[in-house]
């Protein structure tokens, strides 16, 4: 079974990607959850994460607040996504467990410290905690497994043409992370873009009693579902490597962040052409998209029998 850590910013496609990791028990051990400030604040991307906690039943899985902005420049928030709660039309019970006291960066040292090449980090959101983590403790980088984001792009961005989100909220923290000494997997918007809730997707969801409120809702609140396409959930595609890598073609690559650029700030430069240069980041550059959704669906499955 592999450990994993969540560093997230919840986020529709944040619960859809934990919906996923509660619903493959048999193959993640989920050890914790940090939260970031991002696609809303941090006061609300960590009351979503409790609050998700409980509806998931992921039971005592610690959840630790940690960033709540950049490291350097203006914050940079995608509530005009994700509604003012960040969870969109979804409206879940609310918590009744409090948050573990501390840190966000101290839970992840320690959490590595104490299980040196066990812990895979999984990070969908800016990626402030783990820059600071770094930081703090740069042997992290030996002590992770993997680590696997969710974020950047080799063709253009989301936010703005030229930057995904995850790293134009915080391009300084992405570049510290980059060039840390470990190998990022980089599942970008070019690989996460296909794994889209068309017409045919949410059909298979509806029948997932109480959790279908989470995905059914959620996936809808984005934007509308068609026969042909819809939301993309981004940050599941990250869960769905740790749990089944051969799903995805991966490219060795240099990537380095921009910070400086007036029109490409947070932009990922992806260069595939190494010329002898050593790779930091393996880039994902394909999805089987049908395994990808029999996967999910399957742990959404298995989630639903045991939530009812």
């Amino acid at each position: 079974m592999k450990k994993v850590l969540i560093d997230c910013d919840p986020g529709i496609d944040d619960a859809l990607a934990l919906a996923l990791a509660a619903g493959s028990r048999d193959a993640l051990d989920l050890v914790g959850v940090t939260t970031v400030g991002g696609n809303v604040d941090l006061p609300l991307t960590t009351a979503n994460a409790l609050a998700l906690r409980e509806f998931l039943d992921l039971g005592d899985v610690p959840v630790t607040p940690g960033s709540a902005g950049a490291l350097l420049r203006h914050t940079v928030r995608a509530d005009h996504v994700h509604g003012a709660s960040g969870l969109g039309a979804v409206v879940l019970p609310a918590p009744v467990r409090e948050p573990s006291e501390g840190h966000a960066v101290d839970f992840i040292v320690d959490a590595l410290r104490a299980a040196p090449g066990e812990i895979t980090l999984v990070a969908v959101g800016p990626l402030t905690n783990l820059a600071l983590a770094v930081r703090r403790e740069p042997r992290i980088v030996e002590w992770a497994r993997d680590l696997v984001i969710m974020g950047g792009s080799y063709t253009r961005g989301n936010h703005n043409p030229a930057a995904e989100f995850n790293m134009l909220a915080d391009p300084e923290a992405a570049a510290i992370v980059f060039g840390a000494g470990w190998t990022v997997t980089m599942i970008g918007l070019d690989v996460t873009l296909t794994a889209v809730v068309n017409a045919a997707v949410l059909d298979r969801m509806r029948p997932l009693g109480r959790l279908a409120e989470l995905l059914v809702t959620g996936a809808q609140s984005y934007m509308a579902v068609t026969a042909e396409g819809g939301p993309a959930i981004h940050d599941a595609c990250a869960v769905a490597y740790t749990l089944d890598p051969s799903l995805f073609t991966c490219v060795p690559a240099v990537v380095d962040v921009e910070t400086a650029g007036l029109y490409t700030r947070g932009m990922t430069v992806v260069d595939f052409d190494l010329a002898g240069r050593e790779p930091n980041a393996l880039v994902a550059t394909s999805l089987d998209v049908p395994g990808f959704w029999d996967l999910v669906i399957g742990a959404y499955e298995r989630l639903a029998a045991r939530l009812r």
